[in-house]
């Protein structure tokens, strides 16, 4: 197969070709005036040791991301195998979003879930506008990952888990 340069590279296209990529999926959360504020990302990634940096995606229509970038911390937490429904809720009616999840918060405001596979205390280290998202990326201050549990993982528009290894 040969690549055609110039195509029409349409949104509902480009959806369904990057979605063939999996990936995990991540709570990004804080407490902002006494509310608990949070999203959910799955465009998280390492980045750099030293500093310690990673970053998520957030599309520039996002409602949530304004409140959230005025907090002094955010919580960060891998979401596991069997947070699918909590994802679906944290993508949900804002005012919905923690009901009935198990969440632990800093001083600072930093807002993790009690079950992830890796939490981590972060604060905004540079926002970089690319096209019709803006890439955050965060410095941590703070780790904290039981060394069990499986990831939960997005891929095509859907959630599913690792295989087991033989």
């Amino acid at each position: 197969m040969t690549l055609q340069t110039n195509q029409d590279l349409d949104p509902a296209r480009l959806r369904s070709a990057f979605g063939s990529f999996p990936s995990g999926v991540v709570a990004v959360a804080a407490e902002v005036d006494g509310r608990l504020i949070g999203l959910a990302a799955s465009s998280f990634t390492s980045v750099s040791l030293d500093p310690p940096l990673v970053s998520f995606s957030v599309a520039n229509s996002s409602k949530t991301w304004p409140d959230l970038r005025r907090t002094a911390h955010l919580g960060v937490t891998v979401l596991a195998d069997h947070h699918g429904d909590v994802c679906r809720q944290l993508a949900g009616p804002v005012d919905a979003r923690f009901e009935g999840i198990a969440v632990s918060a800093t001083d600072d405001g930093a807002v993790t879930l009690d079950e992830g596979l890796a939490r981590f205390d972060c604060t905004i280290y540079r926002e970089v506008e690319a096209g019709d998202h803006l890439i955050v990326l965060l410095q941590l201050h703070a780790v904290e990952h039981p060394e069990t549990g499986s990831p939960l993982i997005f891929h095509r528009s859907g959630f599913g888990r690792l295989a087991e290894s033989a």
